[in-house]
C-alpha cells in the first residue's frame, strides 16, 4: 500500500510560517520540534509540514532551490480548497501573502485565484471542482 502523506515545505522559520498558515487559513498547529526545525499544520486528509532551510541542506548535500517572493514561484502549488475564495485571499493579504493572479472563473465552473505565501510558495486557492 501507498498513499500520499504530506508535503514539505522547506521555509527560513518554521514557527512564522506556521503562524502564516494558522492565521491566513484557519489550519490548526499539529507540533513544532523545540529546534524549531520541523513543524505540521492539521490541513484535513493530508498535512503540510515546514522544514527549516538548515536541516533541508544538513539532508540534501546537493542543495536546493530556495522559494522567495521575489522570484518566480516553482511550478509546483498547492491547493487550497474554499467556499469563498476572494474572502479567503483578502485575509491571506493581510498577513503577508502576495497577490499573483485575481480569482476567475473557470469554464468548468470553478474559481481559481492564485497568491504567494510569506515564503514565495505558490498557493492556488478555489472552490471546489463541480
Amino acid at each position: 500500500m501507498i498513499k500520499f502523506g504530506y508535503t514539505i515545505l522547506y521555509v527560513s522559520d518554521v514557527s512564522k510560517s506556521i503562524v502564516f498558515y494558522e492565521r491566513a487559513f484557519g489550519f490548526e498547529r499539529k507540533f513544532i520540534t523545540p529546534e524549531n526545525d520541523y513543524g505540521e499544520l492539521l490541513t484535513g486528509e493530508t498535512t503540510i509540514s515546514f522544514v527549516s532551510k538548515k536541516l533541508a541542506n544538513s539532508n540534501l548535500k546537493n542543495g536546493f532551490i530556495e522559494s522567495s517572493q521575489s522570484d518566480k514561484p516553482f511550478g509546483i502549488q498547492l491547493a487550497l480548497v474554499a467556499d469563498n475564495v476572494e474572502t479567503i485571499i483578502d485575509k491571506a493579504l493581510e498577513f503577508g501573502a502576495i497577490l499573483t493572479e485575481k480569482p476567475i472563473q473557470k469554464p468548468w465552473g470553478q474559481t481559481v485565484g492564485y497568491i504567494r505565501d510569506i515564503d514565495g510558495f505558490l498557493l492556488e486557492i478555489c472552490t471546489p471542482v463541480i
